[in-house]
């Protein structure tokens, strides 16, 4: 498909600069960019590549100010993330593949209602008491427990395994590998070895969710781990029983979440942060990567570190560690001056 730079701006509502009828049919990293795709720029540092691009058409800022020519045409956008986002969003479910019906083998037990546009693939399992919204993809290789709610639009992509009871909301998407509703660590110290502790509860995931490959998200104990609502979570990330994740927060691969730790809303989670059990982390919380989360996070703050303090704080800290050495030669001078 193929698309001009004033078809763009009219989807967008943006303003073109330059030459309107410049066409594109495909996307390109602005500083790749090839005749016949579009660009954007949204972080500064790549602004020297708006000057030498061979895309077509660049997305822009309505603040930018160029400071010398750039040959591509310009679409002139509130926010050029968002708004490369959204076209990329319309391309893919126009060019994408949408599977419907079901393949064989699979397994669906009876009793269980496929709704319209619904797909499950080949080998497949479905289990008594399932539900399913309109438009669920389960894809090749999923299991899909004994009472599993599936909201309407909701994707598990290859190897997705659901386990009884759990609850997944609408337009959710699960990527491969990843496993809700396995048993919590719980254990009960006894005479020098451990006993299970049954794991009863469930894991409930509302709307708009997405959950990146390999990540699993443990039953509770009692009552529901829950996943709210816009929750965005990458690759590789555990979450532990009991715990709950506050609405359109998100979080970088490999952070690790201990039970019964609940974390706000609209809070921002680098790569790799260990959070203790049994913790509350307030809304809006920002959480540098690698950091460890002893304790509490009050609302809003910016953290940074192991054991994480403020980042600001931080900042200053890494530096006078830098400087560790340098100020050691000068104590060490300092001391043989007074000696002599």
């Amino acid at each position: 498909m193929q698309f001009s730079a004033n078809q763009i701006a009219a989807i967008v509502g943006g303003t073109v600069e330059g030459n309107g009828d410049a066409a594109v049919s495909t996307f390109a990293k602005i500083e790749e960019g090839v005749p016949g795709a579009i660009s954007f720029l949204a972080n500064p540092k790549y602004t020297p590549y708006i000057y030498t691009t061979k895309s077509s058409i660049v997305l822009v800022s309505n603040e930018f100010v160029p400071e010398k020519p750039v040959a591509a045409t310009l679409i002139r956008v509130a926010d050029p993330y968002a708004t490369v986002a959204m076209l990329l969003d319309m391309v893919s479910k126009m060019t994408v593949h949408q599977p419907v019906g079901v393949e064989q083998p699979s397994f669906v037990a009876e009793g269980v209602e496929l709704p319209e546009e619904a797909y499950i693939g080949a080998f497949a399992y479905v289990a008594p008491g399932v539900k399913l919204g309109k438009g669920v993809k389960i894809y090749p290789q999923c299991y899909v427990g004994a009472g599993v709610e599936i909201g309407a639009g909701t994707i598990l992509y290859p190897g997705v395994k659901i386990y009884h009871g759990c609850k997944i909301g609408e337009r959710c998407i699960l990527h491969a590998g990843v496993v809700v509703g396995a048993d919590g660590f719980g254990f009960a110290p006894n005479n020098g070895h451990y006993d299970k502790i049954p794991q009863l509860g469930i894991v409930e995931i509302a709307d708009d969710v997405e959950i990146g490959a390999n990540t699993t998200i443990d039953r509770a104990t009692m009552g529901a781990t829950r996943i709210g609502k816009g929750v965005k979570l990458d690759n590789l990330i555990q979450v532990a029983h009991n715990c709950e994740i506050g609405h359109d927060t998100v979080m970088a691969s490999q952070c690790g979440i201990a039970g019964s730790t609940k974390i706000g809303a609209n809070c921002m989670m680098g790569g790799q942060v260990g959070f203790a059990g049994h913790i509350t982390v307030g809304d809006g919380v920002q959480i540098g990567a690698q950091s460890g989360i002893p304790g509490n996070i009050r609302q809003g703050a910016r953290v940074m570190g192991s054991p994480a303090i403020d980042a600001r704080e931080w900042s200053r800290q890494t530096v006078y560690v830098k400087n560790l050495s340098k100020l050691y030669d000068r104590v060490d001078k300092l001391e043989k001056e007074l000696k002599k």
